[in-house]
């Protein structure tokens, strides 16, 4: 008897040992990457607010050479379909002219040519033997090819990070854990219907500071850009991501840039901006219909055609 309630004191008793060592246990915290013998920064609403600042302050000009890949699909979609690179030209200067020169794989011809000067944009496609113009700022689908959806406002958005603007407040949250390190500063405007909404956060890499990713909202919260940088590298002394990952989810369409080469504030000439309607093309105003395409018999002093047909 005294042998039986010995054992099952033992047995009571490891039982006890062993439920105490699933309820404590101790757990390793394994940070990201290279963080564990790196101290994560700290900074407040100002300081990262300055940091975003600095770059639309000191770029007044970019000059860059880039491996432009794009992909059709979404991650809502569940598949995204890479395509093949294409080398790439962009120039940029304040406030808003742009131009993106792309060429096709290989043969290095001309894929296609974007302008934009703030509110209107051109692009020249060769292959279609097609010239378009239309409002620089995003527009409902007009061609069943999602690629040739993409405006130049996208771009701009997504290579510089501007601060909030006159009628937006920002606010920090940190955002770090067993896995993550990051500010994610939240930037609000008030909508047409009096309620305040987030229209962009900005990640803020708490390893050195530098902006990770970008994302703006419509009306309804949806992501309409999510744009992630990395690789930052000093250019003529102005820090700049080497790579930056544009996505559309809405619209089906993504591009991954990489800078092969670039230069930042150097002088760039008028003539680089005006993209020209070649003879013979086939206009086409964006928002029009199909039929009211004209083909191109003149251009105007100012490169844009003569005559042409609007909606």
């Amino acid at each position: 008897m005294e042998l039986r309630r010995a054992a099952a004191t033992v047995a009571l008793s490891c039982s006890i040992l062993l439920l105490t060592s699933c309820l404590a246990r101790q757990r390793s915290i394994p940070r990201i990457t290279s963080a564990a013998t790196q101290k994560l920064l700290t900074a407040d609403k100002e300081a990262l607010l300055r940091i975003m600042g600095s770059e639309s302050e000191l770029i007044h000009t970019l000059s860059a050479t880039v491996d432009m890949v794009p992909a059709l699909g979404s991650v809502n979609k569940g598949k995204i379909t890479e395509y093949k690179d294409f080398l790439a030209y962009i120039r940029y200067r304040k406030p808003a002219d742009i131009r993106i020169i792309g060429l096709y794989p290989v043969v290095r011809s001309t894929a296609f040519d974007m302008a934009a000067n703030g509110a209107e944009f051109r692009v020249y496609l060769p292959s279609k033997n097609r010239f378009f113009e239309g409002r620089s700022e995003p527009a409902p689908t007009l061609s069943p090819n999602k690629l040739e959806n993409l405006r130049p406002s996208v771009f701009l958005d997504a290579l510089f990070i501007h601060p909030p603007g006159p009628k937006e407040t920002a606010f920090p949250v940190d955002f770090t854990d067993e896995d993550n390190a990051f500010y994610i500063l939240h930037i609000l405007a008030t909508g047409s219907d009096g309620q305040a909404r987030v229209v962009r956060d900005v990640w803020f890499d708490r390893l050195n500071l530098h902006v990770v990713r970008q994302m703006s909202f419509d009306d309804h919260g949806e992501i309409l850009t999510d744009a992630r940088y990395s690789g930052w590298k000093n250019y003529n002394g102005v820090a700049f991501p080497k790579v930056i990952d544009i996505n559309r989810p809405q619209d089906e369409y993504g591009v991954v840039i990489t800078l092969e080469k670039a230069e930042i504030n150097k002088p760039i000439a008028d003539e680089q901006f005006v993209l020209r309607q070649p003879e013979g093309t086939v206009l086409q105003v964006l928002g029009s219909k199909p039929d009211q395409a004209l083909p191109s018999t003149a251009t105007d002093g100012s490169g844009g055609p003569a005559k042409k047909k609007t909606n």
